[in-house]
């Protein structure tokens, strides 16, 4: 896979898509920033390869450049000695240092061409780098926390509830039990002397209630009785 298509892939790829999608988001975005920072040197590597091919096209172009001037001082040189063939030879090697030149400088064009776009692929890659590192923090940040939250959530609402559910019924077992032990207790044991008066004053008190209910009914019966022969 070259350079290029490799960086297209990273650079307009949807992090959050991947994220979505991903089991471990943090362990998938680690790996995604370990990918395009490996790309990025390879990208700078790249641009510094074209930069000093420029570099060395320039160095290349100055030399023709004086070559070519060197040449054009020896025809006039010979001129000035009537040495016309000298001339015309000089003339000749001057033209073909220019024809290399004009050669040359066609390769500028995609020099820079390719220079103008490592540039743009390394400010877009930097920019996903960036991003990538903030949602890695983020991403991490949130893990940790989910984790924490779901780990006392399972010890609150598994083990320790279902434990109180087990005791909370223990409880009550031991409750009945006591309550059992009391009411057997009670089986066939006489009374106190304290308990057979209290017996007879609710029943005293009871016989008096009954009797002055009875008493009340029948006065309102006599004056009803009495209100209807009038």
């Amino acid at each position: 896979m070259s350079i290029f298509t490799r960086l297209s892939d990273i650079v307009n790829s949807n992090i959050t898509h991947i994220l979505d999608r991903a089991e471990d988001p943090a362990k998938m975005i680690r790996l995604m920033v370990q990918e395009m920072e490996d790309t990025l040197v390879e990208v700078r590597s790249s641009a510094a390869r074209v930069i000093a091919d420029r570099k060395e096209l320039d160095r290349n172009m100055h030399r023709l450049t004086d070559a070519r001037q060197d040449w054009y001082d020896k025809a006039e040189l010979a001129l000035n000695k009537n040495r016309e063939d000298l001339a015309n030879a000089a003339l000749i090697e001057r033209a073909k240092l220019a024809e290399m030149a004009e050669s040359l400088e066609s390769d500028r064009g995609p020099l820079d061409e390719a220079l103008k776009k490592y540039e743009s692929d390394i400010i877009s890659l930097e920019a996903k780098i960036k991003e990538a590192r903030q949602k890695q923090r983020s991403l991490v940040e949130r893990q940790a926390s989910a984790s924490s939250q779901l780990k006392v959530r399972q010890k609150l609402y598994d083990n320790r509830i279902e434990d109180v559910m087990v005791r909370f019924t223990q409880m009550e077992k031991r409750v009945d039990d006591t309550e059992s032990r009391v009411e057997a207790a009670d089986i066939g044991r006489e009374k106190s002397l304290s308990e057979e008066f209290a017996d007879l004053e609710s029943q005293q008190q009871v016989a008096g209630d009954l009797a002055a209910l009875k008493s009340k009914i029948k006065a309102g019966k006599a004056d009803n009785a009495a209100q209807a022969k009038k």
